[in-house]
């Protein structure tokens, strides 16, 4: 089976399917298994709406140290979600396993107030658009959860 074959009984179709949340963790990090979806999904061209790179991907980007265009690559590999586990583990950043923990606990709780003003300006609009009315955004992750009915 060539990696094409792999990658694509792994890869969501996003127009009908949500990535998983950002709550979700692989390889111990929170945002990654979202990430995954949605570049498996670029690279199947079944990401519908959805947007690799996008600043929520480049927040583990930039904690792992990992570039996009690494990770894409190592995606387009057709890796399970266990091999990509391992090779997350083996080419992050090392940090102790504290600080993962902390890093992941941030971002769980990360309000919109304590994003950059550009995303606040997006997500000023966007929530009333995309969130069902009566819905409370508490945490950054909300809006996504809140949007794909998993919460």
């Amino acid at each position: 089976m060539t990696a094409q074959d792999k990658l694509t009984l792994l890869a969501l179709d996003l127009s009908v399917a949500y990535p998983r949340s950002p709550r979700y963790l692989l390889g111990h990090y929170v945002v990654a298994a979202r990430t995954l979806d949605k570049c498996r999904a670029l690279l199947n061209g079944t990401n519908g709406e959805y947007k690799y790179d996008c600043p929520l991907d480049n927040c583990l980007f930039d904690f792992i140290e990992i570039t996009a265009a690494v990770f894409q690559n190592t995606a387009a590999s057709g890796a399970t979600d266990d091999e990509f586990a391992a090779w997350l583990q083996d080419n992050a950043k090392a940090r102790p396993r504290i600080e993962i923990i902390q890093w992941n606990n941030r971002m769980r709780d990360t309000r919109i107030s304590d994003l950059p003003d550009n995303l606040q300006e997006f997500l000023e609009d966007y929530i009333p658009r995309h969130v069902p009315q009566n819905r409370p955004v508490y945490r950054w992750f909300d809006v996504y959860d809140l949007e794909e009915q998993r919460i």
